[in-house]
């Protein structure tokens, strides 16, 4: 690894501190070195915030060794009025030596034009550092731009055997308090997460996080009839939740119904959240519904929590391709996939 690497990977480091906090923007992280040493650092850390380049500079206590500095930054320096002013001015503005890029920032409003801002002000720029690890680490926001759509990611606890539930529905609890707590950690770094109206009926699903400190996700129904009483815990005010349905839209403070038709349910459902600035999605179930997203080819990543229980009958668990890593949860396996088709 060469020090333009070594770089880069503190700077995809400090970027991973604002998952969760960012969205609907992309994690961004910044170093800056003067004569091989680290003198700023900085990271994206909330939506609306300052930007990774804002905190790294303010973070220098010697701001007169910036014009001989070079800035490692992850996603190119944004050259537009935003919530925040345009890092690009910023880094002229302090006249530094170098800028470093791992990705382009696809963005139209971006596309090259904060590389051409600095290169005008005679700053020397260097583009593709580890471009691949940095195309991983913002998945959620290159694969918005590019489908139009969340990040979806499948996921599913089953048995040993092959079954997500037994005949009368009930699926507690194939996996263990390790995996359980796994999942409480991804529910808070996602957007959303959905479900199906089976499961939201017989599994009275909160969808919060209760096991991980973080933010609760906005829920998502499917709900076609309206079928579901009001009982329902997705319904009880915690937190925002949005009904996909055929019969009504209506909206209230924490609770939103919307109406789409029949043809292309799944495919509106996912533009109304990518328009509602959601950028992930957790598909929880049941069954039909994650083989409905398996079928279309509608996913991205898919999180298969495997337990040593069986069940010997019960509701078959989904069939999916495209495995590219167990890990050992205790006791359970978690099997991840990836869909190479949507990369």
């Amino acid at each position: 690894m060469n020090k333009d690497e070594q770089y880069i990977t503190r700077a995809f480091d400090l970027a991973l501190n604002g998952v969760g906090k960012v969205s609907p923007n992309p994690l961004v992280g910044c170093v800056i070195v003067h004569n091989d040493t680290i003198i700023g650092e900085g990271w994206h850390q909330q939506y609306g915030g300052p930007h990774a380049e804002v905190n790294a500079i303010n973070n220098v206590s010697n701001k007169d060794l910036l014009p001989e500095s070079t800035v490692y930054v992850t996603l190119e320096p944004c050259s537009h009025f935003g919530k925040t002013p345009p890092c690009a001015d910023l880094l002229v503005k302090h006249n530094v030596k170098k800028v470093v890029i791992a990705n382009m920032d696809p963005n139209p409003l971006v596309g090259g034009k904060g590389i051409e801002k600095l290169e005008n002000a005679g700053i020397e720029v260097i583009t593709g550092i580890l471009e691949e690890k940095g195309l991983k680490i913002n998945k959620r926001f290159f694969t918005g731009l590019k489908h139009k759509r969340p990040y979806i990611i499948l996921k599913w606890a089953q048995t040993h055997d092959g079954f997500v539930a037994r005949k009368n529905y009930d699926s507690k609890w194939i996996s263990n308090e390790h995996s359980r707590k796994l999942v409480h950690k991804l529910r808070s770094e996602e957007d959303a997460i959905m479900v199906g109206t089976n499961t939201a009926q017989y599994d009275n699903p909160k969808l919060n996080v209760r096991s991980w400190q973080g933010r609760n996700p906005t829920r998502v129904v499917i709900d076609k009839q309206l079928r579901l009483p009001y009982t329902q815990a997705l319904f009880d005010h915690s937190q925002y939740t949005i009904c996909y349905n055929l019969v009504k839209d209506e909206e209230s403070e924490l609770i939103t119904y919307v109406k789409l038709e029949e043809n292309n349910f799944i495919e509106s459902l996912l533009h109304n959240l990518y328009e509602r600035d959601l950028r992930s999605v957790i598909i929880e179930g049941g069954s039909l519904l994650l083989n409905t997203f398996i079928d279309k080819g509608l996913w991205d990543e898919a999180l298969v929590f495997t337990s040593f229980q069986t069940f010997e009958e019960g509701i078959e668990a989904p069939t999916i391709s495209g495995l590219v890593e167990v890990k050992e949860l205790a006791g359970d396996k978690l099997l991840v996939y990836k869909n190479l088709r949507n990369g």
